[in-house]
């Protein structure tokens, strides 16, 4: 089975290089160049809670999309709602990275010939989800005022002060940002004027209050309202920010694993929107997850253990620190480290308005907080281009004995046993996750001064969850070899699977074997295995030529002198004695690029439990089978003359700024052969001569095997974060049909559909089970209403069966439609194509073309850094 090299996360982090720290025999090295003389903008220190710091960022730019910058009418609502306060009983100002919703503020894109998204095939079904519906009182209104000043007031607090003189007036219950003034309450006449004394000198100062706009309560400033007010809500009743969401520090726990203590805080992810016919919050039940030891407990034994082991620090450190993201508890604030100031130290001073001042006793004063080690480094952690572009310019310094790592490292997501532990209590199942809800909103509505506060604005929540209705589709017929046929049983064949034939064989009778000398049995085994499962699938396999090396370091020279011996060589296949990196990339860089030859990679420890060796075999064979052409399995699809492409994006992790877009299309009929490519884009860079190339030679691909070109073009687009869409929309989509209009093929007009793919959604369904408890939703459940948005022509797929936890549906958009394919059409299309992923005998999260883009792109982007060659592009030669 090819291994998962570098379980990495869904970004490239960056890396930088430091020396180790004061060691216990009390020796330091000479300090290095600073990471901050690196730095574009040269930076004075900075530290949190001073005015010029940088809020921590939470995850980066979403993957690949090309940015621009945002609409004058959407910054300037932005801007105003950023610093507004609630009064009368005021909510602290809301950080400049968590102050609004992008989704708000996403454009329109449902095609105007979509009158009704709503399918009818499937059988009806009745669910829950964990929204609840926010109600006003009949007359409900917001209105909104311009506030001016005459002669001018440039601090926006005095501005502020000297309105809340009014409240007479105004009444006690508005937003003001020093500017804009929303309220409840419509004052008498459109313009009124009042006056206050200015406080320095006594002066009077017009006030100038005028009626701008009347919204109702769908509008994205209404909506924004309800925001901010909800999020004084969840300060009220005790949570506390952390990011973008809210945790309860009161109700954590301790979970203790055998190499990290984790502390979790129980939170919610919520969010307030228009949905297709009211606004509905929706909460999710989330967990952040701190290790309980500080960032310098990790310095000091990791220092201890590199010694002791005789390993580089340096490297260690740039493997595990720089990249995370770590949380100061004196002020619940997260950021990313970017790296670490070993010339300095919490003894060295910085400026404040009111003088400079030492690390040490900063922390005495702002946080009563005694700094115990004064000799270590300073974390360094930068601004984002966003942040700058706000005004930020400085560069925060923090003190690894204040700070604690969130999150799981690749190593510990790696340890069965730690996610297992963790797994108790972050998955919980769709009972306990309705009681966590219920609760929740019960706090918020029995809570007497929130209630007050929601009376005084009109509004209220309702303390059930959402019910709606739901599809669910019929299972899909398997077909496999022999013209046999399976049915997809809660989503999975694996069972009847291992009774059948493949789709379509390709016979492997010029193969390689390279592995160590210590691994000769095992490979030897490993081989009788593989031959065995094969006969049983019509995959006929010949026996390899073994190549024995004497270390891991000679397997690239291996393949280029066996490929050198014999260039009919099919395979490659490699067993290496364990995961490194490097020694994995340069097997996938001579096979993709140097000597184009589909390879497979597989552990050796992977094979070591002899109850596991023949299910692994089982699946290297089908890897096998598929990278040389062949086909696994299929599902019924109508659809005639129509090409399906995936694209994804992935950062490459060897150059900053530049990303690496996986494309596939399928090239036959039933959908089972992909042409795959590769583009590489670098920041302010225009995607389409990248596309282009990867769509020309999709089409070339699809007229060689067909005869003709595609009628129809639908496309998934994968990597699209919020906030993203009418980049996607405004850019994307016509850099793609720009693309279809190559001079070789004069007059191809296809019809084009264009799906937006998003798994990072908050909602959940559930359904209802034995006992009047609930379940998850079954697989094949489709929602495309109540909780879609009207503004779109979307839908909420249910494609996959979880045993554990709560099943994750998947939200599709489609942003661009010119076919003629009804709702019902293209939401069967999209869970047909979910079974059709040949590393799993049964249903994944996303249509295929999309996890196929991914896997090329991740592979290509972590391991290759390079264009793959064009003789493998009809093979999946990446799963």
């Amino acid at each position: 089975m090819e291994e998962k090299q570098s379980r990495a996360r869904g970004r490239a982090r960056g890396r930088g290089r430091v020396p180790p720290p004061e060691g216990g025999d009390g020796s330091r090295p000479p300090p290095p160049r600073t990471v901050a003389a690196e730095a574009k903008v040269a930076p004075r220190p900075g530290i949190h809670g001073e005015p010029a710091s940088i809020a921590a960022p939470g995850r980066g730019v979403q993957r690949g999309v090309m940015r621009t910058k945002e609409s004058s009418a959407t910054g300037e609502v932005v801007r105003s709602m950023e610093a507004m306060s609630l009064q009368k009983r005021e909510v602290p100002m809301i950080g400049r990275r968590s102050n609004y919703d992008p989704s708000m503020f996403d454009p329109r894109t449902r095609p105007d010939h979509i009158v009704s998204k709503q399918g009818v095939g499937g059988q009806p079904i009745n669910l829950q989800s964990n929204f609840f519906p926010l109600s006003c009182t009949r007359q409900w209104c917001l209105y909104q005022y311009r506030v001016d000043y005459a002669p001018e007031v440039d601090h926006r607090g005095a501005r502020k002060g000297m309105l809340k003189d009014h409240e007479g007036i105004i009444g006690n219950v508005f937003m003001f940002d020093g500017t804009m003034l929303f309220t409840t309450k419509k004052l008498p006449d459109k313009e009124t004027v009042v006056y206050s004394k200015r406080r320095t000198d006594g002066s009077n100062v017009q006030l100038t209050i005028a009626l701008t706009n009347e919204l109702p309560p769908s509008s994205p400033i209404s909506i924004q309202i309800y925001n901010i007010l909800f999020r004084w809500v969840l300060d009220k009743i005790g949570m506390k920010q952390v990011g973008r969401n809210f945790y309860n520090p009161s109700m954590s726990f301790t979970v203790e694993c055998q190499r990290v203590n984790f502390e979790l805080w129980p939170g919610f992810i919520t969010s307030i929107l228009q949905y297709e016919k009211s606004v509905l919050l929706c909460a999710e039940v989330s967990h952040k997850l701190m290790r309980k030891d500080s960032v310098l407990d990790i310095l000091r034994q990791m220092y201890g253990d590199c010694r002791q082991r005789g390993r580089d620090f340096k490297q260690e450190m740039e493997k595990f620190l720089v990249g995370q993201i770590v949380l100061t508890r004196y002020n619940n604030k997260t950021y990313r480290i970017d790296g670490i100031e070993w010339n300095l130290n919490v003894n060295m001073k910085f400026e404040r308005k009111s003088g400079s001042v030492s690390y040490v006793d900063y922390y005495k004063e702002q946080y009563n907080i005694v700094i115990r080690d004064t000799n270590q480094p300073l974390l360094l952690s930068r601004p984002k281009q966003s942040e700058i572009r706000k005004g930020g310019l400085e560069v925060v310094h923090l003190v690894p004995e204040l700070c604690t790592v969130t999150g799981l490292t690749d190593e510990l997501r790696a340890d069965f046993n730690t996610m297992k532990r963790l797994a108790v209590y972050t998955k919980q199942g769709p009972t306990k996750r309705k009681q966590a809800l219920k609760s929740f909103i019960q706090r918020i509505t029995t809570n007497t001064e929130v209630e007050k506060r929601f009376a005084e604005w009109g509004l209220r929540f309702e303390d059930r969850l959402l019910d709606l209705k739901g599809r669910v589709l019929d299972s899909e017929t398997i077909m496999f070899g022999d013209n046999k046929q399976a049915q997809s049983r809660d989503a999975s064949w694996d069972q009847e699977f291992r009774r059948q034939r493949l789709l379509k064989c390709i016979d492997l009778q010029e193969w390689a074997i390279l592995f160590c000398s210590r691994d000769k049995r095992c490979a030897e085994d490993f081989v009788e295995k593989l031959l065995k499962v094969s006969r049983n699938m019509g995959f006929r396999v010949a026996r390899p030529t073994p190549v024995e090396l004497e270390s891991d370091q000679m397997f690239q020279k291996r393949i280029r002198d066996v490929m050198g011996r014999n260039p009919k060589t099919q395979l490659i296949c490699c067993m290496m004695p364990s995961s490194r990196k490097d020694r994995y990339e340069g097997i996938k860089k001579v096979c993709c690029v140097d000597m184009p030859v589909p390879s497979q990679v597989v552990l050796s420890r992977t094979l070591s439990k002899p109850q596991r060796v023949m299910s692994i075999a089982t699946k290297i064979a089908i890897q096998m089978n598929c990278k040389l052409g062949g086909e696994a399995w299929a599902v019924k699809i109508p659809l005639k003359e129509c090409m399906i492409v995936g694209f994804d994006t992935y950062h490459d992790s060897s150059q900053k700024g530049r990303s690496v877009g996986g494309f596939v299309a399928s090239i036959n009929s039933t959908y089972t052969r992909w042409y795959s490519s590769v583009t590489f884009q670098h920041s302010g860079v225009e995607l389409v001569d990248g596309l282009k190339r990867c769509m020309k030679g999709a089409l070339q691909k699809f007229h060689q095997v067909n005869g003709k070109l595609p009628a129809r073009i639908v496309i998934y687009r994968d990597g699209v974060g919020d906030g993203q869409l009418a980049v996607v929309k405004d850019h994307e989509i016509p850099q793609l049909l720009e693309c279809l209009k190559i001079p070789q093929y004069k007059g191809f007009t296809p019809n084009v559909s264009f799906i937006v793919v998003k798994k990072r959604v908050n909602a959940r369904f559930f359904a209802a089970g034995r006992d009047n408890e609930l379940m998850n939703a079954p697989p094949g459940t489709i929602i495309d209403d109540t909780v879609t948005r009207p503004e779109w022509y979307d839908f909420f797929v249910v494609s996959q069966s979880v045993r554990e936890g709560t099943v994750s549906p998947t939200h599709y958009n489609v942003v661009y439609d010119t076919s003629t394919l009804k709702p019902d059409h293209m939401q069967r299309l999209t869970y047909k194509l979910c079974h059709l992923y040949y590393n799993w005998p049964g249903t994944i999260r996303v249509p295929a073309p999309c996890l196929y883009a991914h896997k090329i792109a991740f592979l290509v982007g972590q391991s290759i850094h390079a264009p793959v060659s064009p003789t493998l592009a009809d093979k999946l030669y990446f799963l």
